[in-house]
């Protein structure tokens, strides 16, 4: 128990004494919980001594009033100390997960965590900061009361006091020994939690598709399937809580009766006083329900030490390593791109055997090969999407290790085939090429685009606010839209994968006539299908089960009369070239 409030606590960071404070109003509530029996155990005696006058009870009754007045006070200002700090800390956590995700590798968004960000950052911490941090000075309130409870027991015989005590501890045993039942509960139903939001954003991102083929039933199978799998964790997680809550009402019961037996065996034998029989009895339904109230509200604990061990487990992901002092020069005179022997693998599976190959300055380099064959993983490891295991990746002449990301990001500009844009205006979706950039120079990028006359067509122009991933413009205007990014960042390396693969023939035009302004001057890296990309490259990598296969210019590797012009004859016959068609 103390442990997980210690662990909450270190969590906060810088914010952590203010939470340490809030345990001294706490104390102070807890103390001052208890007043209002002391001052009616000190008013029952004066009436047994027959001493009770009218002053007595009017100063008694401003005890009481002040006490809690003071109570409220306590309340207030620990529960201010308290909550505003959990909101502030997890604040601050979610921008520390936002800049430790921006830091990861590409790979780890393609291994199916989407819905476990997503789950951490809404369910996770909502759970902690709304739930957990109000409930944890509290928790200390239960502590502190306890404690002043066991020693007003010592004061008044030292054998209640230590039947108290130990009444306590097997209070404490019985918490730890279910703890760890319902820890496991707690992880299970939180693990559950991000599948069902997995299962939510892979429904709601296909729905399109759903419906163009009638699968709503077919498809809403796995959704279906998590809500229910989420309904029997939680009632699992309720039926693993419910018999710990019932034995430790057995607990404080026995205890109850058995402090009150040894009072009246005592009082008995006159070994206690009947005054103090009575402040007992005052005590006695009220003794043991702060350790009681602080186990049943314990289960929350265990769920926060659940989602803060997936918080954790999020940030504990190795960060690509970023480093690099080193600067990569405005002119070089040698090759723009090297790889040399490259090696690259996905946990244990290798995709990428020992590849090799440079790009001169102003030139263009196109990779074709089957689906699954390494193509996009070359072009997304000169971007240090991943980091690759063997081997080494140069640009004008620096191994991309040894820069920052940011100064390797602003040497290339990538065009993907899947396109995303953010809910903002087309304008601002533009401008982040370059945020510096004049209003003057993101028209002219959209002009080079061919973007700039369905701009001005909208109802607010550049100021038209799109819809999240671009979802109100058409593929083919997402695209444009991308490429006036590019045009407008301005990189001497341009990336290019499968960009005019998923659009019609109009749109191609444009798209190609975009493309054509974009890499004037530049270094280019081409993945493409199309015989009209591909021919006018200066040099053609044939990829295959991670290899070079073959490498030359379009006629040079005509003439081989091997597997690229294999492939030349399969895309003139409208024949797609798969990974099972390569020899």
């Amino acid at each position: 128990m103390l442990k997980m409030i210690h662990r909450i606590v270190e969590a906060a960071g810088k914010r952590k004494t203010r939470i340490r404070l809030a345990y001294i109003f706490c104390f102070i509530k807890g103390l001052l919980m208890k007043s209002p029996v002391i001052v009616a155990f000190i008013v029952i005696n004066k009436v047994l001594e027959n001493k009770l006058d009218s002053d007595f009870v009017i100063n008694s009754a401003i005890t009481m009033g002040l006490v809690l007045i003071a109570q409220i006070l306590a309340q207030y200002i620990g529960d201010r100390l308290q909550s505003a700090t959990g909101f502030e800390m997890f604040a601050d956590m979610r921008i520390k997960v936002g800049e430790h995700l921006k830091n990861l590798p590409m790979g780890y968004y393609t291994e199916g965590n989407l819905g476990k960000i997503s789950s951490i950052l809404t369910t996770d911490m909502s759970m902690v900061e709304e739930v957990c941090m109000s409930q944890v000075a509290q928790l200390m309130t239960y502590i502190f009361s306890e404690a002043i409870m066991i020693a007003f027991l010592f004061v008044f015989d030292y054998r209640v006091g230590i039947f108290g005590l130990l009444t306590v501890l097997v209070i404490v045993l019985a918490g730890k020994m279910v703890s760890n039942k319902v820890l496991l509960h707690s992880k299970l139903r939180q693990s559950q939690a991000e599948h069902l939001t997995s299962a939510v954003i892979d429904y709601t991102e296909g729905m399109n598709i759903i419906k163009t083929y009638n699968m709503l039933g077919k498809s809403s199978k796995e959704l279906s399937y998590n809500f229910e799998q989420s309904c029997k964790e939680n009632i699992k997680f309720e039926k693993a809580v419910f018999p710990f809550s019932i034995g430790l009402g057995f607990i404080y019961a026995l205890g109850t009766a058995g402090t009150l037996a040894i009072c009246v065996c005592l009082v008995m034998k006159n070994i206690i006083s009947v005054s103090s029989f009575v402040g007992i009895i005052l005590f006695i339904f009220d003794l043991y329900m702060p350790v009681f109230i602080l186990y049943n509200e314990a289960t929350r604990l265990t769920v926060m030490n659940a989602c803060m061990d997936r918080i954790e487990e999020v940030l504990s992901v190795p960060e690509l390593d970023d480093a690099g002092k080193m600067k990569i020069p405005e002119k070089y005179e040698g090759k723009q791109v090297e790889f040399k022997n490259v090696s690259f693998g996905y946990e244990d599976k290798e995709i990428l055997h020992d590849i090799s190959f440079e790009m001169e300055p102003n030139t263009m380099t196109a990779i074709v090969g089957p689906s699954g064959s390494g193509k996009s993983t070359i072009a997304s490891l000169l971007a240090r999407f991943w980091d690759i295991k063997n081997g080494e990746i140069k640009i004008k002449g620096i191994n991309i290790k040894d820069v920052s990301l940011y100064d390797l990001m602003n040497e290339i500009s990538m065009v993907f085939q899947r396109v995303y844009l953010f809910r903002d205006t087309i304008y601002n979706n533009i401008v982040m090429g370059r945020p510096n950039a004049t209003k003057e120079e993101v028209i002219q990028a959209a002009k080079k685009a061919r973007c700039y006359d369905f701009i001005m067509e909208l109802p607010d122009g550049f100021d038209t606010v799109i819809g999240e991933g671009g979802a109100s413009l058409s593929g083919g205007e997402k695209q444009r839209i991308s490429i006036a990014r590019c045009i407008l960042k301005d990189s001497p390396i341009v990336i290019l994968d499968e960009a005019t693969a998923s659009v019609d023939a109009d749109n191609e035009r444009l798209i190609q006539d975009a493309i054509n302004e974009l890499v004037k001057g530049k270094t280019l890296l081409v993945i493409a299908h199309r015989l009209k990309t591909i021919k006018n490259a200066d040099d053609i990598l044939v990829i295959a089960d991670g290899i070079i296969r073959e490498r030359g210019t379009h006629q040079e590797l005509i003439n081989k009369n091997g597997l690229y012009k294999e492939f030349m004859e399969k895309v003139n016959s409208d024949i797609s070239w798969t990974k099972g068609e390569v020899a």
